[in-house]
């Protein structure tokens, strides 16, 4: 049975059958892989010829053989032809630029001032500033516009002015950098004076000057003072003297006023007397306590002879 299956010779069909299945699962496996090639080849075909533009950014595209186009493509996708052009993409949002600046002042002084710029190209020129500048634009240009600006206006005022006309100094500075930065198709959105200080030596003269101004008011308030205080001095007497000559003009007239300090006096010692804890025994005439005897009256008699 397996002769009249496989005929005389069994071997032969067997490689004739084999054959036949490797022939058939080569070409089922040609059609399979050119199936997957075909997404695959898409994909390829789609980044090569499309380029994305996000947000804040503009793009310019070159031409192999007509050189830079004049449009120029916003937020999206956009489409080029591959190996022939490329997009350039640029950012047109405000970015920040620090820079600090070593210069001198109009009196000779030596200032460190450090500004920062808030720059973006403008949209509409992107063509015209890679073919003059390239990408990085900025490192070509904002250096040394920037420090040029400063030397000169910074040269205009003096190290006081500096700190007292800051605003002043900053304003004049951002305009000058918006006319000179239009020339290389820059736009400046603001400016601002981060850091500024002097010399050491200027600082160390400016704390000295103030000490001795502070130690020149200072005496100058002590010399008021003393005025001040002379002129009480002197009222104070005034009023002690024309005191005493109208006590002095009373007692002649009337010898109450006396009679009434002598009963106060007496008061005063009786009171020190009595917050006293030892005994003490002494003279009520010599301490002004015998307010109805005769030495009362005799010393009222004789003070009144002596104010007269």
């Amino acid at each position: 049975r397996i002769d009249n299956c496989l005929g005389s010779d069994p071997i032969s069909a067997m490689a004739q059958q084999f054959e036949k299945l490797a022939a058939n699962a080569a070409k089922l496996g040609g059609g399979l892989l050119a199936v997957a090639a075909l997404p695959t080849g898409g994909v390829m075909m789609w980044n090569s010829c499309a380029f994305n533009v996000d947000a804040g950014h503009k793009a310019v595209v070159f031409n192999r053989f007509s050189g830079l186009k004049e449009k120029t493509y916003s937020e999206g996708t956009s489409f080029h032809f591959p190996w022939v052009e490329w997009p350039y993409i640029f950012n047109v949002r405000a970015q920040p630029f620090t820079m600090p600046s070593l210069t001198g002042s109009k009196d000779l002084q030596m200032v460190n001032m450090t500004i920062r710029v808030l720059y973006r190209p403008k949209d509409t020129e992107l063509q015209s500033i890679y073919r003059e500048l390239g990408m990085d634009y900025q490192e070509k240009v904002l250096p040394s516009i920037c420090n040029e600006i400063v030397k000169s206006v910074v040269a205009q005022f003096n190290a006081g002015e500096l700190l007292a006309q800051r605003e002043a100094v900053s304003r004049e500075i951002w305009l000058n950098l918006v006319r000179r930065a239009k020339d290389f198709r820059i736009e400046v959105d603001d400016l601002s004076i981060t850091h500024l200080t002097f010399s050491s030596e200027y600082t160390a003269a400016v704390e000295r000057k103030q000490v001795a101004q502070q130690q020149a008011k200072k005496a100058e308030y002590e010399v008021m003072r003393a005025k001040e205080e002379k002129k009480g001095t002197i009222i104070r007497a005034q009023a002690e003297a024309r005191a005493t000559e109208m006590i002095g003009k009373a007692m002649q007239q009337d010898s109450s006023w006396l009679e009434m300090k002598r009963i106060d006096a007496a008061k005063r010692v009786a009171e020190t007397l009595s917050k006293s804890t030892n005994r003490i025994v002494l003279s009520a005439d010599s301490l002004l306590l015998n307010l109805y005897g005769d030495a009362a009256d005799q010393s009222s008699q004789n003070m009144l002879k002596m104010s007269k």
